[in-house]
């Protein structure tokens, strides 16, 4: 039910938002409103206040702003019939064919300034609320710091075939550039490999030659990928469990161990005890543990696997996951503006990358998510707190803005490209024309949306 009930403050809030700004420009410029509606098809709720029906309809996957004079393109984001060929034709077409007289408060009767101005607003209320909320975090929850991109551990399961290359190499290195990118912190590589083209890719360490991998296809080898590379983790070497029948098990190791140290080197970490059994495949390993108040002295031989052709050695040990504390900035009120800005043009950014790695071929189209997927990710945004849901929503605001800003028509985007194209030629693109584009469009919409639920399912069922 949280699930559910998330998903839909999502996409109400992020609607309303998009269509409120067509609503309220529109009333600015004196264009006549007869409906706000969110949703598509038959009406669920509603009540008329002057002029304007305000609707809450059945299909809550958009939401629409229908205005006088655009009833051939009804409604302006594509809600019910684009093909009506029986509404009311703009005026270069008044000539032909008999309708009611056009109004003053009509879309057409407006210049093109003001069009593109009411067209435009819905994307610009996505990017407005996106950078409200960041600003919001960067004053309230702070500025999270990511960590630097020093090497902690490469954890040598996770590496994805091309990979093998990353194996056994020492903590404390500096990451400094993937590829052409040049990175800073662990958030930096995160993004550069969710986005890169897949194929060659050279990783430098400093004070290191370059290193050559295989940036994986897949979705699912790519997160193995990132999470191979651990960053610093300062957790205590403390044993919370020995598998049965293991190495560890052999050699008497207990749960509640400390480890004290390895082949006479002091241990202070679980990484560096990790380092340790790592460097020692199928090799005795001296390990003291303290115990109790007791200090007992072990003997273990690692288990040797195999990433390519390097081995590393295992005993069937765990810990505690690491209770990771965050260090963050709060920000002032002119720093938090500041972040706003910057934070959405960076997910602006991003997101521009991978629509058009998708349509090049470089990254995967299986990253396109659809309604489940955004149900989904509700669900667990909420569970994680309001700062997660709040920030899930933001960049979810700037996908919808680059989404609709596409040059198909029905999309915002569509209808700037008819208005650019009228105010070339000096008079409007005729209204069949247009009719016709609108369904190219709806077709296309429609297409990429059966795409994107298809991916959704396929994710679901595990494929």
């Amino acid at each position: 039910m949280l699930t559910i009930l998330s998903a839909a403050v999502v996409l109400g809030v992020l609607i309303f938002v998009h269509e409120l700004g067509h609503f309220i420009t529109a009333k600015w410029v004196d264009i006549e409103v007869p409906r706000f509606s969110i949703g598509f098809g038959p009406k669920v709720l509603g009540f008329r206040r002057g002029e304007t029906e305000y609707v809450l309809s059945l299909l809550p996957l958009g939401g629409y702003v229908k205005m006088a004079g655009m009833e051939e393109m009804e409604p302006i984001e594509g809600g019910g019939s684009a093909a009506a060929t029986t509404q009311q034709p703009t005026a270069p077409q008044a000539e032909a064919t008999t309708h009611k007289p056009r109004s003053s408060r009509d879309f057409e009767s407006k210049t093109i300034a003001q069009r593109t101005l009411v067209i435009s607003a819905g994307v610009i209320m996505n990017l407005l609320f996106a950078y409200v909320v960041f600003a919001l975090i960067g004053m309230v929850w702070g500025v999270p710091k990511a960590p630097d991109a020093v090497l902690g551990n490469i954890v040598e399961e996770y590496l994805p075939e091309g990979a093998e290359q990353l194996a056994g190499l020492p903590a404390g290195l500096r990451l400094t550039h993937l590829g052409d990118e040049r990175i800073q912190t662990m958030d930096d590589l995160r993004v550069v490999f969710s986005t890169a083209r897949s194929g060659p890719m050279v990783v430098v360490f400093e004070g290191m030659e370059p290193i050559a991998i295989e940036i994986p296809s897949s979705d699912s080898a790519r997160q193995g990928l990132i999470a191979a590379f651990e960053p610093v983790i300062e957790n205590e070497a403390v044993l919370d469990s020995v598998v049965e029948d293991s190495r560890a098990e052999e050699a008497g190791f207990l749960a509640g161990d400390r480890i004290i140290s390895a082949n006479g080197r002091p241990i202070g970490s679980w990484q560096q005890f990790g380092h340790a059994i790592e460097e020692s495949p199928e090799q005795p390993l001296a390990v003291t543990v303290l115990r109790d108040s007791d200090t007992v002295s072990l003997t273990v031989v690692p288990e040797r696997r195999t990433v390519g052709d390097r081995g590393y050695g295992r005993i069937g040990v765990t810990t505690q996951p690491p209770v990771l504390t965050v260090e963050r900035e709060h920000l002032g009120p002119g720093a938090a503006l500041g972040y706003g800005f910057t934070e959405t043009w960076r997910w602006v950014a991003l997101t521009v990358d991978v629509l058009t790695g998708i349509f090049s071929g470089r990254m995967s189209p299986r990253s396109v998510g659809g309604p489940i997927l955004i149900t989904q990710i509700s669900g667990e945004a909420a569970r994680a707190g309001f700062e997660t849901f709040l920030t899930f929503m933001a960049l979810l605001s700037v996908n919808l803005a680059v989404l609709n800003i596409l040059p198909i028509p029905v999309l915002d985007g569509g209808h700037l490209v008819f208005l650019l194209v009228e105010a070339v030629r000096g008079r409007p693109i005729s209204i069949e024309s247009r009719i016709r584009l609108t369904k190219v469009g709806m077709v296309l919409i429609f297409a990429l949306m059966a795409f994107a639920l298809g991916n959704d399912i396929v994710r679901w069922i595990g494929i």
